[in-house]
């Protein structure tokens, strides 16, 4: 017999409590309905991830309006034209990556008189398929977005390039953080959580290991 949604859950929590800092678990509900997730609703669970803002305003808009507590994360790319939609919806964002993405959030949020928390996404793999920071240009775009812009930056995040160990980018990721004294760390998912939680994060994004596969969105 196949484990049910909250066993999976569990398993993940009880994996997660045996570290000694303290961890939001992320559980990534894109392309599931609210029907699939709703056992986790009913047991409290707050924090979900999105990757696409337009199915995350249909899915979520009618619950937030009841479950005023619903911590949204968006974890995809995120393009200047989705950005007042993100502010209003969404409680963080994971993949904050350029200068002009800065601009139009920091704009649009003095409009709303909105703050959300911010992940900087680093490219630590130099992968020109992925969005990122790259790490020699960090220093500077934190310093931008925080004390010309005001945002909330909040930690970093990364993902490891699929065919590399993930350590060595978990690692290099802590150390940049210390460098920069964020204390917030969004890395790991289904396959390495456990490798990102010995190097100190304390983000995690969880999909299929608590969820189960999921339809393939092209």
């Amino acid at each position: 017999m196949q484990p049910t949604i909250l066993e999976n859950y569990h398993r993940v929590l009880n994996i997660i409590n045996k570290f000694q800092h303290k961890v939001t678990l992320i559980v990534v509900s894109k392309s599931f309905s609210i029907n699939h997730i709703q056992p986790l609703l009913d047991a409290g669970h707050v924090h979900f991830g999105e990757n696409r803002v337009q199915e995350s305003v249909q899915k979520w808009t009618p619950l937030l309006n009841i479950k005023k507590n619903l911590k949204i994360h968006l974890l995809g790319k995120l393009q200047t034209n989705k950005v007042v939609e993100t502010i209003h919806l969404f409680s963080y964002v994971h993949s904050l990556d350029s200068e002009k993405l800065a601009l139009k959030i920091s704009k649009e949020q003095k409009n709303f008189n909105k703050n959300l928390n911010y992940f900087v996404q680093i490219n630590l793999g130099e992968e020109t398929q992925k969005s990122g920071i790259s790490k020699q240009d960090v220093i500077g775009f934190i310093n931008f977005c925080t004390k010309e812009l005001n945002l909330n930056v909040i930690g970093l995040m990364c993902l490891p390039p699929i065919n590399e160990d993930p350590k060595i980018h978990f690692q290099n990721l802590k150390k940049i953080a210390h460098e920069l004294n964020l204390s917030n760390l969004s890395m790991g998912m289904s396959g390495d959580f456990e490798e990102a939680l010995r190097y100190g994060s304390n983000f995690l994004r969880i999909g299929s290991l608590i969820l189960g596969e999921r339809k393939i969105i092209s």
